[in-house]
């Protein structure tokens, strides 16, 4: 594992047990938006839907549901999609497999 992998990785966890209500709040300075554009994000890193959702572990038909707006991402599932935004190639490279 490198460095950023195992940060990445380490972030992800800490962002679940913060949005299930398990860490304290007031040591996190996070702000998860409550509604995602999820198509935005796809559509910025130039992707199918299909290459999006196999690339970063969702079901096809639940992006559909998401760029459709009838319904929106939930929990720490928001924040997976702030980290995929801001840091793409950084979450590939942490869910490849050797």
């Amino acid at each position: 594992m490198t460095k950023v992998s195992d940060g990445i990785r380490r972030g992800l966890k800490e962002a679940i047990a913060y949005s299930e209500g398990k860490a304290d709040a007031r040591a996190y300075r996070v702000k998860v938006p409550d509604r995602i554009d999820v198509k935005a994000i796809r559509s910025r890193l130039d992707m199918t839907q299909e290459e999006f959702a196999g690339r970063f572990g969702f079901s096809v038909n639940t992006l559909r549901h998401w760029e459709r707006g009838s319904r929106q991402p939930e929990g720490a599932t928001r924040a997976y999609l702030v980290v995929i935004q801001r840091a793409p190639r950084a979450v590939q490279k942490a869910l490849l497999t050797s």
